[in-house]
């Protein structure tokens, strides 16, 4: 179907984002222009606002929009155990799970030598550093969770990490058996995570 360009390229656009086909971008792309300008311009301004403030926290690597972020400050929180998740959006979802009230670090994906993914191209080093660099302070980590997914290089990650943490004399947990195969935690239920967290396990 013949589009003016205009069109046809927030069609192209749109459908380069995770989850969109051509035909959902063109259906999304329909419903845009019959909404009011005001909307629209709106939802502009929201895009350009995160590329623009959204950094990432050089504490834990999660978005926000303040350096350290807000869960990194919160003095509630209990910092003797570290939680290591893939993304901030396994973060969220463990997050959401109320069972977790430590603090986390995000290691930006998982490692994956067929990508082209190795150990310097994640938060690895700076969570190594983090741990060693508690020690003896004020605030000690006594546990890291490894919370990544249960998939082939989630699983070859927690070991790597494992391995980064033996001499710091740290417990390294990692979450229980349950989770389905090759699922990421944004996808897991609540229950299935809360049980999870509850029985994780300490590794070798």
């Amino acid at each position: 179907m013949h589009h003016p360009p205009q069109i046809a390229e927030l069609i192209d656009r749109l459908a380069g984002l995770p989850g969109l086909g051509r035909k959902s971008a063109t259906r999304l792309s329909l419903y845009l222009l019959k909404r009011p300008e005001k909307e629209v311009r709106a939802l502009a301004s929201a895009l350009l606002a995160v590329k623009e403030e959204i950094r990432f926290c050089s504490v834990c690597h999660d978005y926000t929009d303040e350096d350290p972020c807000p869960r990194c400050r919160d003095p509630k929180r209990d910092r003797s155990t570290v939680c290591v998740v893939e993304t901030p959006a396994d973060l969220i979802a463990i997050e959401n799970s109320g069972m977790y009230r430590g603090v986390y670090h995000v290691l930006g994906g998982v490692l994956n030598p067929l990508a082209g993914i190795g150990p310097d191209d994640l938060n690895i080093q700076s969570l190594a550093d983090r741990v060693r660099g508690s020690l003896g302070g004020e605030d000690p980590v006594r546990e890291v969770l490894l919370a990544t997914g249960s998939s082939p290089e989630g699983e070859s990650t927690c070991s790597h990490i494992s391995d980064v943490l033996k001499d710091t004399g740290v417990s390294v947990t990692k979450l229980a058996r349950g989770l389905p195969a090759g699922m990421d935690l944004e996808f897991v239920d609540g229950g299935t995570l809360k049980d999870a967290l509850e029985f994780r396990r300490k590794l070798p």
